[in-house]
């Protein structure tokens, strides 16, 4: 891409505040300049500016001037950010006696191009361009990547959503550095995994992390098998999804057929099924490995959930029984499509799993979607019986009956009830 086309893609229309409030010097940089550079574009604007002086107060006065959120990041390095329906502005403070010097303390030369503001002029004494031409993702230098060391990570996620290479100094300084991962924040590293996970060309670097010593710390129990599986993952869901559209879409009947973008929905099962198998298929270590990269509550229970019903589903030489499949749904709900790529990635007879993936992709199934033929104070009026944890009891035997076709309707339900009482 030229520097003309650079230029008009950074174009000052495209902020969403006045040039004004800027200082002379102020710079963007980082990602937005090597996206510009790309051609890569988003709906969502976030933008990281370098300014010489006062960054904490431009990014107060922008904010309430334009009626944007305004957070302090990090007093001490003079980092505040302005959140606005449309875009994330983040006003740092430069760091050394001049933008070179800024510059220089960056992860990779791809992210330590600079864009003045003012002049619209493109900043590169690292010869990053010359990098985003070529593909390659090199470090700055080995002290940067040793200063944080989740820029260790970072480079194979920027290098999955790129596809980019990382650059063979680099990656031989990165395994030099591998432990030092170990001492970031739990919370940072879960982040740069998300992405990995999530990317269509995540498998492939997720294998030269593991190959370089990065995801062991966190999974010791990988193995060459368990990146062979990731990519058997990523095949089933591409399966599942090309003969199932809508596959891992939620089915529920009042789902709005709006809310959220399904390729996101899609995406997140997917990941999670990834996660499935980086963890261990031990339940308790898997819990532990989880907690300690600090994923949500339900994260994890999908996750664990998955493990345990995948067990279960191994056992089977079969198709469960309709009773089966009924607990089976009422049990696994909304983590069915991380269950149903795990298993046939594992090996699962597809005339086991895709009988079940039929139903789940019809709403009005009744098995995996049961409609109540009666309610409990149905059964307490209609009977004359008492309440109990015998109404549980029998609603579930009205619900097995009504799924095997054996009744029909509420009438039909309520003299089996009658006939259950009788012969018990």
């Amino acid at each position: 891409m030229s520097l003309e086309t650079v230029n008009a893609s950074l174009a000052i229309p495209a902020l969403p505040f006045d040039i004004e409030f800027l200082p002379q010097a102020t710079c963007l940089v980082g990602g937005a300049v090597r996206d510009a550079f790309l051609g890569r574009k988003g709906n969502y604007l976030d933008l990281d500016f370098v300014v010489p002086e006062n960054s904490i107060e431009i990014a107060k006065q922008i904010a309430c001037h334009y009626n944007g959120g305004f957070v302090v990041l990090d007093q001490a390095r003079q980092i505040a950010r302005v959140v606005f329906p449309q875009a994330t502005l983040d006003f740092a403070l430069q760091e050394g006696n001049c933008l070179e010097t800024d510059l220089k303390r960056r992860d990779f030369t791809i992210n330590a191009i600079a864009y003045d503001v003012r002049q619209q002029k493109i900043i590169d004494p690292l010869g990053g361009i010359r990098d985003l031409e070529r593909k390659i993702i090199r470090m700055v230098s080995p002290e940067n990547l040793r200063d944080d060391p989740l820029r260790l990570l970072r480079g194979y996620r920027q290098a999955a959503q790129l596809d980019f290479k990382i650059e063979p100094e680099t990656r031989k300084t990165i395994q030099s550095l591998a432990g030092l991962l170990s001492k970031i924040a739990a919370e940072r590293v879960q982040t740069e995994l998300n992405y990995l996970l999530a990317c269509s060309l995540g498998n492939t670097w997720l294998k030269s992390a593991w190959e370089d010593g990065l995801i062991e710390l966190w999974f010791n129990q990988v193995d060459a098998d368990t990146i062979a599986e990731l990519e058997a993952v990523e095949e089933t869901g591409s399966f599942l999804t090309a003969t199932y559209p809508g596959f891992g879409a939620p089915r529920t009947r009042s789902a709005s057929k709006t809310s959220g973008s399904l390729r996101d929905r899609c995406h997140q099962w997917l990941a999670l099924a990834k996660l499935a198998t980086l963890v261990s298929s031990n339940i308790p270590t898997a819990e532990f490995e989880l907690e300690r990269l600090k994923y949500s509550r339900s994260h994890i229970r999908a996750v664990l959930g998955t493990i345990k019903h995948l067990h279960h589903l191994q056992t089977l030489t079969d198709e469960m029984s309709l009773p089966e499949q009924y607990f089976f749904f009422l049990e696994v709900k909304k983590i069915f499509p991380i269950i149903a790529v795990k298993a046939i990635a594992k090996g699962i007879p597809k005339s086991i799993i895709v009988p079940l993936v039929e139903r789940y992709l019809n709403p009005s199934d009744p098995v995996a979607y049961p409609k109540s033929v009666v309610t409990g104070n149905d059964l307490i009026r209609e009977l004359q019986i008492k309440p109990s944890p015998a109404i549980g009891k029998l609603l579930t035997e009205i619900q097995i009956a009504y799924i095997e076709g054996k009744i029909s309707n509420s009438h039909e339900a309520l003299q089996f009830a009658k006939q259950l009482i009788i012969d018990n």
